[in-house]
């Protein structure tokens, strides 16, 4: 029987969502093309273009995105998060509403791991016939280090953090009964009366696609570059 006390709030603004899940299907596809190798590191690439552009707008949008979706919603003190772990947050912290202080810790690192690993593509050199756009703007040796790391260091770490949220998934959801994925896909949470909504109208889409076309404009500016 639903909780009386509990309603639907409006957490993740469409954006968030689009986001979160194009970001999803574009690092399965950067995985897979680079494990194809041959014809299909074109597609690759393609896919590592179209991060860089989701990076930058998600720079952008947790400065002016809906409420929970903003950096400030999630960026937490360690004495904050050391009380999570011992349950003993303070009444009106709200540390569950959008990213708990641990997830907040999985999505900075996320994207962090795929902002260097965009970096180290885009002046990267394989010595066979995969050259990132921007290789002839640095010196050998550091497309060198920046290849060992794409292909080498960066790859696995963020297969191993992307298993990790998936894990965090399941264990929410089988051993605390808290559902994340639904929030992702309709962007509502059952939470308490009063519990502040993020804005999610059609200005707030409208900027959105806004930052987006600009995020492309940049990206594909800078890939350019090396042509």
């Amino acid at each position: 029987m639903p909780d009386p006390h509990l309603q639907p709030v409006r957490v993740w603004d469409l954006p968030t969502r689009l986001f979160h899940w194009v970001l999803a299907l574009t690092i399965v596809g950067s995985v897979v093309s680079a494990q194809i190798g041959g014809n299909a590191m074109v597609w690759h690439f393609r896919f590592g273009f179209v991060v860089f552009v989701l990076l930058a707008f998600r720079l952008l949008w947790g400065l002016v995105g809906g409420r929970w979706s903003r950096f400030a919603s999630f960026v937490y003190a360690p004495s904050t998060v050391w009380r999570y772990l011992r349950g003993r947050a303070a009444a009106g912290e709200a540390l569950d509403v959008g990213h708990s202080p641990l997830g907040s810790l999985s999505v900075f690192a996320l994207l962090v791991l795929l902002a260097v690993q965009v970096a180290t593509g885009l002046v990267a050199d394989d010595e066979i016939a995969n050259v990132g756009p921007l290789n002839r703007f640095v010196a050998a040796a550091t497309a060198r280090t920046a290849t060992s790391w794409h292909a080498d260091g960066g790859a696995p770490l963020i297969i191993a953090l992307v298993v990790l949220h998936v894990g965090a998934i399941v264990y929410y959801l089988r051993r605390r009964g808290i559902d994340l994925v639904r929030p992702m896909v309709v962007g509502d949470k059952a939470l308490p009366a009063g519990t502040p909504a993020s804005a999610d109208g059609w200005p707030q889409r409208l900027l959105a696609l806004a930052l987006l076309v600009l995020c492309t404009a940049i990206v594909t500016w800078v890939v350019r570059l090396g042509a």
